[in-house]
């Protein structure tokens, strides 16, 4: 197999048949030795429905069905580890990422490069908020991570088998994708592009998941926030000293007066810092709590190729 491209969809019933056909397109002139993997991560509308029915119509295209949501990267990660193609592309299902880009990309890799990402110049169809916390996000993480990850970018890109193979054999529960393809390193190119607004349906990536995803990016690679937590520790020792010396210079001159204001604010201000600094630990040893426990990523109940179901598998 020459080329896999690997898709997780999540509730995307009505996005299904326009993804299959703009795939579909996009490979034809590697058809014979290509495939299409449309990952359903326990979708509780009729995606898998719509990926069977897309199966009858497309030698090309594989289904894979999670027993259950595990989350758009671990979805991901169970489409790569079928992938049996040397060159894999990976892009979400929504389409806002176009995948015509991958002739573009697989010239690029015919070149010598290992990876080739898609570098959004421009965002099309979102909100200002939206397009200041990404701009933020990747600012953020690139400051608070211990290794360099392309700005503006997403889990859309095409990368070959032995950065996959690479990619795949780091063994943690909590995953950032594109991250750990940057840590892995190989040979690595950017092409930009436009990302078009979304035309069907509703986005996945609330605020919410948005921020669970921020955290867990900058905890996987970077020890940098318990570093901040102590720095924040010294610094409040700092004040305090600086407060007591105040305090001790008001009682020599008898300017002492009575008020609860400040008090209050001190107090506010030490109990902020050692929560944070609480909860900043409290997410790495969650980690450790997760990664101890080793449990499989995910489970495969149903998996069609060439609409032929195949039996239940997990992950490794």
């Amino acid at each position: 197999m020459h080329l896999s491209i690997v898709v997780p969809c999540m509730n995307e019933q009505d996005v299904i048949p326009a993804l299959v056909e703009r795939l579909a397109a996009a490979i034809e002139p590697w058809e014979k030795d290509a495939e299409i993997i449309l990952v359903d991560d326990g979708s509780s509308d009729g995606t898998w429905e719509a990926i069977q029915d897309a199966c009858l119509h497309c030698a090309n295209l594989v289904g894979v069905r999670l027993s259950a949501n595990r989350g758009h990267q671990i979805a991901l990660t169970a489409g790569l580890e079928a992938a049996k193609g040397e060159r894999i592309m990976m892009l979400d299902a929504d389409l806002q990422d176009p995948p015509e880009l991958l002739s573009d990309m697989m010239l690029m890799m015919d070149r010598g490069y290992d990876v080739v990402y898609g570098r959004r110049i421009e965002r099309q169809g979102e909100t200002i908020f939206k397009r200041a916390t990404a701009y933020l996000f990747y600012r953020v993480l690139n400051t608070m991570s211990d290794v360099p990850i392309p700005r503006d970018t997403g889990d859309f890109r095409l990368v070959s088998r032995k950065t996959l193979d690479a990619v795949l054999a780091m063994p943690e529960r909590s995953r950032f994708i594109r991250g750990m393809f940057a840590w892995a390193g190989f040979r690595q190119i950017g092409i930009e592009y436009t990302r078009a607004p979304r035309t069907i349906g509703e986005t996945k990536y609330p605020f919410r998941a948005m921020m669970r995803f921020a955290i867990d990016a900058m905890t996987s690679f970077s020890t940098k926030p318990l570093k901040l937590a102590t720095r924040l520790s010294f610094a409040s020792l700092g004040i305090t000293a600086l407060m007591a010396i105040y305090v001790a210079y008001s009682l020599i001159l008898y300017q002492t007066a009575p008020g609860w204001a400040s008090v209050v604010l001190a107090i506010s201000f030490f109990s902020g810092v050692q929560l944070l600094t609480l909860g900043i630990m409290g997410e790495y040893i969650g980690r450790l709590y997760v990664e101890a426990k080793n449990r499989p990523l995910y489970f495969v109940s149903e998996e069609l190729r060439d609409a032929t179901p195949v039996t239940m598998r997990k992950s490794a």
